[in-house]
């Protein structure tokens, strides 16, 4: 099937509203339900401890480490968002429903995870790729606004008001139904490849000469230093995002957040602040990321991540750390939707899956062991002081590993079969 208009924008757009649903609505608002398994059965709640609630994450990402490596480069984006938001949705739905056993909560963080490897960012990050070649920087910045913009609704307009009206069971189990509205976006509107119906990526008029390259090897990437320096800098600075994103609404208590209703609210409204920022600043780095070279956007967006860590323990009650949320927001928004772009850049889009099949599982554990150590910190000092030093600190090194990185890649995206002058060995 051949079309006249350029199909790559309505893929971006199904990619926005997939990856929202996939990521934004039960990551982001999956710690707004911390404090209430931390009450006592006695007030509703399973009397769990910090370190209990903050297990299951870090157990069910060592749990499924196998999953990216072996599985995800062996089926379609397609059919990746379809498995996925089915494996959040039944773990959503079984937190609404689960008692006070903590290895039913643990099993069902393992499914959890499972859906977040299938429908989070690999397939929309490949999927893009496939589409984009010049404009890929902007077309993954749309893609991770859907994050943004249903992560901003997923507490303040969705969580919070259910669970006012519901309950926090019910209101887990309508949030795990909401997954499904993925499918008809996937199985109707999704294309895998321009090839699928005749169209090129960018939407040229033909591929000018390009043959993609064929994907390289995982021994390929194991043995290049700058694939190392990838993995430690996002495994570092997605940890520290992890810890806060994690933790946040818990920090909030501490300083004094005690009323359920002022918490709710101060958690949302940051919250809220934190995904609106990060829509600006995933458009605006994506802009930036394709007309500077990458190395330089991604270690002045991952400083930004780590100064505004300690900007956190000023809140107070009854302010909402609007500051931090800002600053933290837009560092955030960048970080993730950074490292599929420098991964592209580094080693091609034809290798992008599998890059992304290692990194997106180290990074995993990062942003979730890290906030279980936060846990631990916490409950060994008494507050938060030294666990978020430690947090600023991780940023920091990832800061510096991004800075290590060479200025370019393969750059094999821009080579041209009809340029002799440009042959591989140039690049």
């Amino acid at each position: 099937m051949n079309r006249k208009t350029f199909y790559g924008w309505w893929i971006t757009f199904a990619a926005f509203c997939t990856f929202g649903i996939a990521v934004g609505i039960p990551y982001y608002s999956m710690p707004f339900f911390y404090d209430y398994y931390e009450k006592s059965p006695a007030d509703g709640g399973f009397g769990w401890s910090r370190p209990d609630i903050t297990l299951g994450f870090p157990l069910a990402a060592l749990a499924t480490l196998w999953v990216g490596p072996l599985l995800v480069h062996r089926f379609s984006p397609r059919k990746m968002i379809l498995i996925g938001t089915a494996a959040t949705a039944l773990a959503m739905a079984g937190f609404g429903l689960m008692g006070g056993g903590l290895a039913p909560y643990y099993g069902l963080w393992l499914i959890y995870l499972v859906g977040y490897i299938f429908s989070g960012p690999i397939p929309h990050q490949v999927i893009i790729s496939h589409w984009f070649r010049k404009k890929r920087g902007v077309a993954m910045g749309v893609a991770y606004l859907g994050v943004g913009v249903f992560a901003a609704a997923s507490t303040k307009y969705i969580a919070k008001p259910l669970v006012e009206q519901f309950g926090f069971h019910t209101a887990l189990q309508v949030m795990g139904g909401l997954m499904l509205l993925a499918w008809p976006i996937a199985i109707w509107v999704m294309k895998d490849k321009p090839s699928e119906i005749g169209q090129f990526p960018d939407g040229t008029p033909d591929s000018g000469g390009y043959t993609a390259p064929p994907p390289q090897s995982f021994h390929y990437l194991l043995r290049q230093s700058s694939f190392w320096l990838l993995v430690i800098g996002s495994f570092c600075s997605i940890g520290s995002i992890g810890s806060i994103n994690q933790h946040m609404k818990l920090i909030f208590k501490d300083q004094g957040f005690t009323d359920q209703k002022l918490l709710n609210s101060a958690f949302a409204d940051a919250l809220f602040c934190i995904s609106v920022s990060s829509i600006a600043g995933r458009l605006f780095i994506g802009w930036l990321a394709d007309r500077f070279p990458k190395k330089y956007v991604m270690t002045i967006t991952y400083v930004l991540v780590a100064i505004t860590i300690p900007l956190l323990l000023l809140v107070r009650p009854p302010e909402t750390p609007y500051l931090f949320a800002i600053l933290f927001g837009f560092g955030m928004g960048a970080d993730y939707m950074l490292i599929p772009l420098m991964a592209a850049e580094q080693f091609g889009a034809a290798t992008l899956a599998r890059a992304m099949a290692i990194i997106l599982p180290t990074d995993t554990i990062g942003q979730t062991w890290f906030p279980y150590g936060v846990s631990l910190l916490r409950q060994h000092f008494g507050d938060y002081s030294v666990a978020l030093g430690a947090v600023f600190g991780l940023a920091v090194i990832g800061a510096l590993a991004v800075g290590l990185l060479p200025k370019h890649g393969r750059q094999d995206e821009t080579f041209h079969l009809q340029d002799p002058k440009r042959t591989p060995a140039s690049r």
